[in-house]
């Protein structure tokens, strides 16, 4: 689905070439500085870039972006309100232009039930909490390419996604990417908790220092002895009920 050949972005990331498969839930992670943020926004085109990224066989960022927008969204790690007007207004801005609005209004719905921001559709969005904000935000990235909303949808890049979330709503917001991943959209996001990669991720990359230093499945790139020299920390990694576990270790 996305493909990689020497992708760079100048000064912060070293070029690289990989895939990614249709419906992979992809995790990027690594510690502050790494590259992260400046590869997921090179991807979306907001950021300089070097090198071939083709989606679906087409050239990704040569796209205009309008049509960048029919096929991806993304999810920066953060953007403040930028005008009073309410969240049901604002979540209609980022609906796919040729969706029933009857649809529209059904996923909208849907969605913010599962957030639980049903009660807030009507709240200006200046007015919101930090993590209500987020939820919001979130909803409009899925909006944009929710699958029977749009066809054309392929790709969704998310930057640090859980902040400002709960256990409830990071729950929630796990289960929402797992079913998009489930209709064939891949989606790629960054992420600090180690062990939400290991459990929910089907595939992780390591960067460090601008490098992408491992790429493969989340219980080979998450391991104690890979990740303690790019951390600065030690690791250990425990078993209970059968799911693994990694956790730093004290001196």
């Amino acid at each position: 689905m996305l493909h990689l050949r020497h992708f760079a972005v100048p000064g912060r990331l070293a070029p690289f070439s990989a895939e990614v498969a249709a419906g992979q839930q992809l995790h990027v992670i690594g510690p502050n500085g790494a590259g992260k943020s400046s590869l997921l926004a090179a991807l979306a085109g907001v950021m300089p870039s070097h090198g071939e990224a083709r989606l679906a066989g087409q050239p990704l960022i040569a796209l205009s972006g309008r049509q960048q927008a029919g096929c991806r969204a993304y999810l920066s790690q953060q953007q403040p309100p930028l005008a009073m007007m309410p969240v049901f207004q604002y979540l209609a801005l980022h609906a796919p232009p040729a969706a029933d609005p009857r649809a529209v209004e059904q996923v909208t719905a849907q969605l913010a039930a599962r957030l639980r921001m049903d009660d807030k559709l009507a709240r200006i969005t200046t007015a919101l909490s930090g993590g209500e904000w987020q939820r919001v935000r979130l909803m409009a990235v899925l909006l944009q390419i929710w699958p029977t909303l749009n066809p054309d949808a392929r790709l969704l890049l998310l930057d640090e996604p859980a902040n400002s979330l709960d256990v409830a709503q990071r729950a929630a917001l796990e289960q929402l990417i797992t079913d998009l991943c489930r209709h064939g959209v891949t989606v790629i996001l960054s992420a600090h908790d180690l062990n939400q990669s290991l459990h929910h991720a089907q595939h992780v990359w390591l960067l460090h220092h601008g490098e992408l230093l491992a790429d493969g499945p989340p219980e080979q790139v998450i391991d104690p002895a890979r990740l303690g020299p790019v951390y600065g920390v030690a690791f250990q990694r425990h078993t209970t009920d059968d799911r693994h576990w990694i956790m730093t270790r004290s001196a």
